[in-house]
């Protein structure tokens, strides 16, 4: 068994009142260790949370955010919740398997909005090859469904202006205040 294998996973971010939950693909190593979604410096999330308005301006760090966006209704979780360096380490069977993952999440949770972040990751746990970015037709219970670009610095067509606007979306059709 080598060392990524034996990581604990991420526990989800998640708090009363979730009205927008955001899906990552799977934790990072750095995120296993810190108890942290996102939590590589130089990762996009956070810097597009701000910028969407959806984080205050003074949350410059995963221990900051984590508070406020559990204050503001918003909760985070993933497709599958195994630790690796790269999400393309994951196997389909491991990220289709994701959907009853979050299908639960959102029927204890009851969020308005539910947002995948990244089209392939969506494609292979929705089992639909040809989805495209933006709200899906179906959604999950009674929530929304979207698929908005993951923030990772491999998806390279991704700008931190881009991702912003993608995530001030989904925050205004979950009903969030926005700064």
């Amino acid at each position: 068994m080598d060392a990524v294998s034996t990581l604990p996973p991420v526990p989800d971010l998640v708090g009363p009142d979730v009205r927008l939950v955001i899906v990552g693909i799977n934790p990072s190593i750095l995120s296993s260790e810190t108890g942290f979604h996102f939590a590589h410096p130089g990762n996009r999330f956070y810097p597009a949370l701000r910028a969407a308005g959806i984080l205050p301006a003074d949350a410059l760090t995963p221990a900051d955010a984590a508070p406020a966006l559990v204050q503001r209704g918003v909760a985070i979780t993933n497709l599958v919740a195994r630790p690796t360096a790269r999400a393309d380490e994951l196997s389909d069977d491991e990220v289709r398997g994701g959907r009853e993952r979050v299908e639960r999440f959102v029927a204890e949770h009851r969020p308005r909005v539910v947002a995948v972040l990244g089209i392939t990751a969506y494609r292979v746990a929705f089992g639909d090859k040809k989805a495209k970015a933006g709200r899906q037709p179906e959604g999950i219970g009674d929530a929304e469904l979207w698929v908005v670009s993951n923030p990772s610095g491999l998806n390279a067509h991704a700008t931190p202006t881009s991702l912003a606007a993608e995530y001030r979306t989904v925050a205004e059709a979950a009903g969030l205040d926005l700064h």
